[in-house]
């Protein structure tokens, strides 16, 4: 059987992920500190017909030989943590990260995954919460009587309270980092939890030891560009396309070998 009929159908394969990866990106363009994905792909095995470098008389060697490839595959679906635009929300409780890090999110079992999306809320305790009411780490509670918040770019959180001529500060914001954080694995709803390849995460105060800063009022964008994304789903619709013409041209070829005693 032609070779060119398998490793056509993995190149097909291997587009049809890629266009998975490319309408990901595209679905969560408006996704607040959403990082788009790359796919990675790598050459399969080959199958030598004739070794480079083999002899081919007693003062000769061959140059170059004969490796015929049997197609692609999948190697790694990457997250690009490159910065996004900020968008300015005036609301006093969106933070954005100016910079590395993440901020740290306790989940109902108890262990902590970390964003890029500032978009916070309050609860009815009047802790600091994410938009599925995941409180951050450390926690944060505003009191009730409180008629302004302000965070400060280190992570410095204040509150003015009803009555009061001068805030007061109530507690601090601690960012997360990671050595690999494309080894991150993510879990949906914005967060990421760490993996062996991640390494474990390194927590500071913000502004300081590689940690972005916090500004208040402003959130983080998708890092997805619309246009390179349109133009990545051209190249991978005609990677595809093209696979699919060599299926047909070694179908013909088989069509034409088995017709020969007609």
């Amino acid at each position: 059987m032609i070779r060119s009929l398998w490793s056509a159908a993995t190149g097909m394969q291997a587009q049809t992920l890629n266009i998975d990866v490319i309408s990901n990106n595209l679905a969560n363009v408006g996704t607040s500190g959403f990082k788009k994905s790359r796919a990675d792909f790598q050459d399969l095995l080959y199958q030598t017909l004739r070794s480079p470098g083999v002899s081919s008389s007693a003062d000769t060697q061959v140059p170059t030989g004969i490796q015929v490839g049997h197609g692609v595959r999948p190697a790694a679906t990457q997250k690009m943590f490159t910065q996004g635009e900020f968008s300015h929300t005036e609301n006093q409780l969106d933070m954005a990260i100016e910079g590395q890090g993440f901020f740290q999110i306790i989940q109902p079992n108890g262990e902590t995954a970390y964003t890029r999306a500032g978009t916070f809320k309050l609860d009815s305790d009047g802790r600091v919460v994410t938009s599925d009411g995941f409180p951050m780490e450390p926690e944060l509670t505003i009191p009730t009587d409180a008629i302004a918040v302000s965070i400060g770019t280190d992570g410095t959180v204040s509150v003015l309270l009803a009555g009061d001529n001068e805030p007061s500060e109530i507690g601090n914001i601690e960012l997360a980092n990671f050595v690999n954080p494309a080894g991150l694995r993510n879990i949906g709803r914005n967060l990421f939890i760490p993996t062996a390849s991640s390494g474990d995460a390194t927590t500071g105060t913000p502004g300081e030891d590689a940690l972005g800063s916090i500004a208040q009022g402003y959130l983080e964008l998708s890092n997805v560009s619309v246009v390179d994304e349109m133009v990545n789903m051209i190249v991978a619709q005609r990677a595809y396309e093209t696979n699919s013409k060599t299926i047909q041209a070694s179908d013909e070829m088989l069509q034409t070998a088995t017709n020969l005693r007609r």
